[in-house]
């Protein structure tokens, strides 16, 4: 922004623009913005006082239905603690699956069980249409290192 000089007109120089960068406007701006911001920020926290409903519900204490399915080392399947045959298994989760409400179905194998095992299985829960899988471990059994 040039601004007017009282130098002389009839000089061979030419009028130069200042240089500087001019603060002032943007302090003003600034100052202005603290000023709102301070105003306006015990309004931003302050509360209706609203008389709300009293409504009393009892909890649910019904508890989903779990059914458990194990594997033990030698990958024999257990349902719900029972033996079950391998060619009994989709069946039985096609009829797990048809009940309502659903039940979980809990998956809890044998550390030394093999990934691609539990894979399977967790292929034929879906195809079987059972949606809600979950996982049993003991967290009181540290984790064992991989083997190298």
């Amino acid at each position: 922004m040039a601004f007017g000089s009282f130098q002389d007109q009839g000089s061979s120089q030419s009028p130069q623009p200042m240089a500087e960068i001019n603060t002032t406007p943007l302090v003003d701006v600034m100052l202005v913005l603290l000023v709102i911001f301070i105003v306006t920020a015990p309004l931003l926290t302050h509360g209706i006082r609203i008389d709300l409903p009293k409504a009393s519900s009892t909890v649910n204490a019904e508890e989903p239905d779990t059914v458990t399915l194990s594997v033990d080392a030698e990958g024999r399947l257990f349902w719900n603690d029972q033996l079950l045959a391998e060619a009994d298994l989709p069946a039985t989760m096609a009829r797990t699956a048809a009940r309502n409400p659903q039940p979980e179905l809990h998956l809890r194998a044998d550390h030394e069980t093999r990934y691609q095992r539990l894979a399977e299985i967790m292929s034929m829960a879906r195809t079987a249409g059972l949606t809600k899988l979950g996982f049993v471990t003991d967290p009181s059994r540290p984790a064992t290192p991989p083997v190298p």
